[in-house]
């Protein structure tokens, strides 16, 4: 599988499809294929890259800084190492933050920028909720009811009705084979409080989607809306029987929403 050099670290990156290029950007945690629900629609439109962020998945960070900023420039270095002058630009949550510090810094790379699950700074509340992951993940407690805490604060109510569908994310998860190993959990989640673009929203001038699941409780729709409408002519859409983990519970509705705006 394709890895880039980048300083010291060792960036993991996938390519397919064809058309027009699409980088995708997870968030915390998640790595390139938490993408999966969405690829097989999308890669028939257009080129899909993906990657794994510092401190997931399969990149090597070796000990590298793990901030918002160093993984925008990982991005932009994995977009020229490909050869595209532009693309279109999707990040979800984290990922969001980061597709936000490319299109502030890095303007003329992005062709058309979507904001999923997001907002331009972290609030108090969820920097608490994400510092209390990192203590129960140093704790030692078990994976099984870590990560039913954290799905939570990811899916919607009408998610947990389901107990086996419940039962099978989270062995996934447990059993996942590049599992994230809680330095780098603690440093990711550390960038993200580090992150605040609220003072330079305005000169984003990309034009911008936002899409919002219904039933987000980290990042509401409210929340997105007030803290991203100072992006020039930004469009803002609200999707149904979702919350933050929008394009695993609703990857329909999500896909039509990219491919709509697109």
């Amino acid at each position: 599988m394709p890895n880039l050099k980048i300083e010291n670290i060792e960036l993991y990156y996938q390519v397919e499809g064809k058309g027009n290029p699409l980088l995708l950007i997870a968030g915390l945690g998640s790595d390139s294929q938490s993408w999966a629900p969405i690829l097989p629609e999308l890669s028939k439109y257009f080129t899909i890259i993906t990657s794994d962020n510092r401190g997931v998945g399969r990149t090597k960070t070796n000990n590298a800084e793990i901030s918002i900023r160093k993984i925008a420039d990982d991005c932009i270095a994995l977009v020229k190492h490909l050869g595209y002058s532009s693309v279109n630009l999707l990040g979800h949550s984290m990922g969001g933050f980061v597709a936000l510090d490319i299109a502030i810094r890095y303007p003329e790379f992005i062709s058309n920028l979507i904001l999923a699950s997001t907002s331009s700074v972290n609030s108090e509340r969820n920097n608490a909720l994400f510092n209390d992951w990192v203590s129960c993940f140093e704790s030692g407690m078990d994976l099984k009811l870590w990560f039913r805490n954290i799905f939570y604060w990811l899916f919607t109510k009408e998610f947990f009705k389901n107990e086996t569908l419940l039962d099978v994310a989270i062995r996934f998860a447990i059993e996942y084979p590049y599992p994230q190993n809680k330095i780098d959990f603690k440093n990711q989640v550390k960038a993200i409080s580090e992150f605040n673009c609220q003072n330079r929203i305005s000169e984003i001038n990309s034009k911008t989607m936002i899409i919002s699941g219904k039933e987000d409780i980290l990042f509401s729709p409210e929340e997105s809306k007030k803290s991203l409408q100072m992006i020039n002519g930004a469009k803002f859409s609200i999707i149904e029987n979702a919350a933050h983990s929008i394009f695993i519970e609703n990857p329909k509705a999500f896909t039509d929403c990219i491919l709509n705006f697109l």
